[in-house]
């Protein structure tokens, strides 16, 4: 211990004597490490550390599937038989997002909730903080309105009043008792805010149909014992059982059973593994650049190992003394990194909390410090036992010599070259990653969504059906709200539809054609469907090849008609005219009516500027079928942001009670939809500019060591008549050998990588000639230009000088 203390006291005296030394190595170290720190808290808490449930591995997610369509929402029918039949779970339940109009405090507020059956909370094994939940005879038609309160919107709301149990909000138009207060933690589904029971919805008509997906998903309990592929195959069982029972609706219908964890995470998995990846490369380049750095540092001080090997001491003991050193310098740098790795944490939650699940669980916890003590420990040995191996066996007789030059020797060069091959190598792997997002995003941002996406302004609005129970009430409401809108000063026009282009329409249906053959059960095409007001089209930009627009005519009384996209008319009518074709949507039961074909525009992004449906789109009328959850679209003539005061002023101008939210302008949309792709593209880019910056400080730092150690052997050129142009030409030969090298090495190395990063890219392939080519070519010009600096300095050197004996 004494020994062991001993080296510690000497180590920090040696730190502080070479103040330069310590803030670069320190600096570096702290990059490399609080990177890697930051990437594992993430990765941690969101792909590693279990689900804050008890016994989580046992939670599956569970949704139906059909021929046409995987991912599809339950039928409580459907529901209601498989809770009843299955003998794998301990508990199966439904849910699914709902939001609220809250009214009758200081304003109205529009809250997101989940609408859930009762068996959700004992499957997730979760009590709540205060209250209870949910009753089996409140999760059925005609049950009490009950609401459990998230603990969050007990505490802003509220400001956490206890006596609020047992009072009454009114939600949507209705009364509602406060039963329940959950835990902070608990926000299942996502930000939700409150939760109702959903089993009172089943009482309407459509709800009791088999072909009705209403939005459900079930999370299940699996039975102790009972596997994964067990639970599979008897919900495969009870499926087919169904699908005999009832072949209009169930034919080709199927369970898909997923644990839980990975339905969450299985966005972003493969993101998260390539960026930590990605912080090892940074890693193990500072790690490069830390052991160039020593391997320096060792070579000035041979004549010190020298007299204290020729005064006895063994080469373990230097060694220990030197690698003490380095494990002292990798810890300071671990310290650094930590709170570098805190402060990259926070602002990375801060800046996209709705791009990566489970984010409120992201921080720096007991793993994550065991991680970046092991990396510490790991990085301080990895780039001190080279120079310590090297410096602990000094030439005696020429470090010893009163004139004798610090020189590492052969081994010494060759090593420090091999580090810059490797860092070029890495670094080139990290910027070829970097540049194909960076492609990628850009292909993504040249997409044609179809519609004009400037001076558009987006507002959301949903009345209460205990508000506006009737078709008319619906309908005079938002005719006032767009005539108010579309008559405000910059306001160009203003229309109004169910769902926007790029994410935000969820709306799909079956369709039957007139005169063409039914399809089989199991294989009816489906659409994407919006309701949209007359200006909608005109409002948002989206161009009118054929046929023609809704108009006021097309009321509930007028000939029901349709708008279709050109992608629906190509498809089903190649050769044919389809304006005033019949379409019957939803099932093929004469009660649907049969609808006309009006006119036909261009097809938009639904899903998302880097997804294609294969699914046709249609519009209807919203007159002719009212709906009361509407997105408002405002035309401006400038910019739009500057009308969201006056848009809310004339809502509740009309109802004072009615608030409006997801105020947004297209742009926000729109960078909203890309947001998980700009996030992996800034991270890797940061990762991969941090990379080339570590490696240039590296090529500069082992030319720049090289010209020291070769001024002698250059002032003797120059002394017999080289030129300087010669000498620069040779030194920038050494560094430029290395950097190619190295780029070749790079280059099959992100080859062989990349293609793990396709599932990222969009427009571009994994191994792209121009981004291989064009990055390659960058880092071998900031090569040259690490290597011009000493060369040019080398080219200064003073043969009288170089040449005098010290």
């Amino acid at each position: 211990m004494e020994t062991l203390l001993q080296d510690l006291r000497y180590g920090i005296r040696m730190l502080l004597r070479s103040p330069g030394f310590t803030a670069v190595a320190l600096l570096t170290l702290a990059l490399g490490i609080g990177a890697n720190s930051a990437m594992f808290s993430v990765v941690n808490a969101v792909l590693l550390r279990p689900l804050p449930y008890e016994e989580s591995e046992r939670l599956v997610f569970l949704s139906e599937r059909e021929p046409q369509l995987e991912g599809m929402s339950i039928s409580y029918p459907n529901f209601l038989d498989w809770r009843e039949q299955n003998r794998v779970f301990e508990q199966i339940a439904v849910f699914r997002r709902q939001s609220y109009n809250l009214t009758g405090g200081s304003e109205p507020e529009r809250l997101i909730g989940g609408q859930v059956s009762a068996g959700l909370f004992p499957a997730l094994r979760v009590k709540p903080a205060r209250g209870r939940t949910f009753l089996a005879e409140e999760d059925k038609p005609g049950g009490n309105h009950v609401v459990i309160l998230s603990h969050g919107l007990w505490q802003r709301r509220f400001g956490s009043d206890p006596g609020i149990l047992g009072q009454t909000l009114a939600l949507n138009g209705k009364n509602y008792s406060v039963i329940g207060i959950m835990p902070p933690s608990f926000l299942f589904p996502s930000r939700a805010e409150l939760w109702t029971p959903v089993g009172q919805e089943s009482g309407q008509p459509s709800w009791q149909e088999r072909g009705n997906h209403p939005g459900l998903y079930g999370i299940g309990r699996l039975q102790p014992g009972v596997s994964l592929a067990q639970a599979r195959g008897e919900m495969d069982t009870i499926a087919a059982r169904l699908e005999k029972q009832y072949p209009q609706s169930n034919t080709g219908n199927r369970v898909t059973i997923t644990p839980l964890h990975e339905t969450i995470v299985s966005n972003i998995r493969r993101a998260l593994w390539v960026l930590l990846g990605a912080v090892g490369f940074v890693l193990l380049i500072a790690c490069a650049n830390v052991a160039n750095l020593l391997l320096a540092r060792a070579a000035a001080r041979q004549k010190e190992i020298a007299i204290r090997t020729a005064l006895g001491a063994k080469r373990l003991r230097v060694m220990r003394q030197l690698l003490t050193e380095s494990l002292l310098l990798s810890v300071l740098g671990g310290a650094a990194g930590l709170f570098l790795a805190a402060w990259s944490v926070d602002l990375l939650v801060t800046v996209s909390p709705n791009n990566i699940p489970r984010a409120r669980e992201i921080g720096l916890d007991g793993r994550v410090l065991g991680f970046t003590l092991m990396v510490s420990l790991l990085t301080g040995i990895i780039f001190g036992l080279a120079p310590a191996l090297q410096a602990s066996r000094p030439n005696l007789n020429e470090a010893l010599k009163e004139g004798s030059r610090a020189s590492g020797g052969v081994h010494s060069h060759r090593f420090r070259g091999a580090l810059v091959v490797a860092e070029v190598a890495l670094a080139l792997v990290l910027l070829i990653g970097g540049g194909l997002l960076i492609r990628s995003f850009y292909h993504l941002q040249q997409v044609d969504p179809g519609f004009k996406a400037d001076h558009l302004l987006t507002v959301q609005i949903s009345l209460p059906q205990a508000k506006y129970p009737e078709d008319g009430q619906k309908v005079n409401f938002y005719q006032q709200v767009l005539q108010r809108i579309g008559a405000l000063p910059g306001a160009l026009v203003a229309g109004a539809a169910t769902g926007l282009p790029l994410g935000n329409n969820g709306n799909q249906t079956s369709f039957f054609l007139e005169g063409k053959p039914a399809p089989a059960p199991g294989h009816v095409p489906l659409a994407e469907v919006a309701i949209v007001s007359p200006e909608y089209f005109r409002a948002m930009g989206m161009s009118l090849l054929k046929g023609r627009a809704f108009t006021e005519h097309d009321s509930k009384d007028a000939p029901r008609v349709v708008v279709i996209d050109e992608a629906f008319a190509s498809r089903y009518w190649p050769a044919e005219d389809p304006i005033g074709k019949r379409i019957r949507f939803g099932g093929n039961d004469p009660r649907n009516p049969l609808v006309t074909v009006a006119g036909i525009v261009r097809r938009v992004k639904m899903d998302g500027l880097n997804a294609e449906s294969n699914r046709v789109q249609a519009y209807f009328s919203f007159m002719q079928q009212p709906w009361s959850g509407m997105t408002l679209v405002v035309r401006t003539a400038g910019d739009p942001s500057t009308l969201t005061s006056s848009v809310r002023q004339q809502v509740l101008a009309i109802d004072q009670d009615q608030p409006v939210y997801n105020v947004r302008t297209i742009e926000q949309v729109w960078a909203d939809s890309v947001a998980p792709q700009r996030l992996n593209m800034l991270l890797l880019g940061i990762f991969a500019a941090v990379a080339l910056i570590l490696a240039a400080v590296g090529i500069y730092g082992v030319m720049a060591y090289s010209v020291t150690q070769r001024a002698h052997e250059v002032g003797i050129r120059l002394a017999l008549g080289a030129q300087p142009r010669d000498v620069l030409k040779m030194i920038i030969k050494q560094g430029m050998a290395l950097t190619l090298i190295g780029v070749i090495i790079g280059l099959m190395g992100a080859f062989a990588l990349t293609r793990w990063m396709s599932a990222l890219l969009f427009g571009v392939k994994p191994a792209d000639p121009a981004t291989f080519a064009g990055i390659a070519s960058l880092l071998a010009a900031v090569a040259l230009l690490a290597t011009l600096i000493p060369a040019r300095k080398a080219t200064k050197v003073d043969p009288m000088t170089a040449l005098r004996y010290e």
